[in-house]
């Protein structure tokens, strides 16, 4: 099935979490490698591609949350508490909004910095909505960075979110978005 139901999570929005969720891991850690190695020629060459990747989960999350409008999503067991209802509302739309605030002050830096990282993987050039600026390139870049750190915690209550239903409640809440099963 593609399209989710209130039972269920579709195909595509199950590809989407787990793509997303991988190229979201890799990029957080693949950022904290790039900031960390000394400094070297090809430097430039690693924040590009982590520029291109950004860019990337940018334009697909934006896709995600156009598909999660148009589709059901999948009621929760009626035995969820009604603020447990309200804490995973909140915490999976930090994790979109989140996200989208990562990837707008990383495009942000990009054209903040001279020379930019418009080039798509050598493609085409990304318009760029910043201006060079030293200062601002570097205001935008610790912003990235500590708003990155937010969301490395919101995966971390995420997955153990998902691990608690999974091995302690046994209510097929996380299994779904693996199987796409009804819960």
């Amino acid at each position: 099935m593609i399209r989710n139901t209130t039972a269920s999570w579709g195909s595509v929005a199950r590809w989407f979490h787990w793509i997303l969720g991988i190229a979201i891991i890799g990029m957080l850690a693949y950022g904290w490698w790039m900031n960390h190695i000394p400094a070297r020629p090809d430097r430039f060459f690693y924040r590009s591609i982590h520029a291109d990747i950004g860019y990337l989960i940018l334009l697909l999350m934006v896709l995600r949350l156009i598909w999660r409008g148009v589709n059901p999503t999948p009621a929760l067991p009626p035995d969820i508490s009604s603020l447990q209802r309200v804490a995973a509302s909140i915490s999976h739309w930090a994790l979109y909004g989140v996200t989208i605030v990562v990837a707008i002050l990383g495009w942000a830096h990009s054209g903040a910095r001279d020379p930019n990282y418009s080039s798509f993987f050598g493609l085409f050039k990304v318009p760029q909505f910043t201006s060079p600026d030293k200062a601002a390139a570097g205001f935008y870049e610790d912003w990235h960075i500590y708003i990155a750190y937010v969301l490395l915690a919101l995966i971390v209550i995420h997955i153990v979110a998902a691990a608690w239903h999974h091995f302690i409640k046994r209510d097929r809440v996380a299994a779904r978005m693996v199987d796409g099963a009804p819960g």
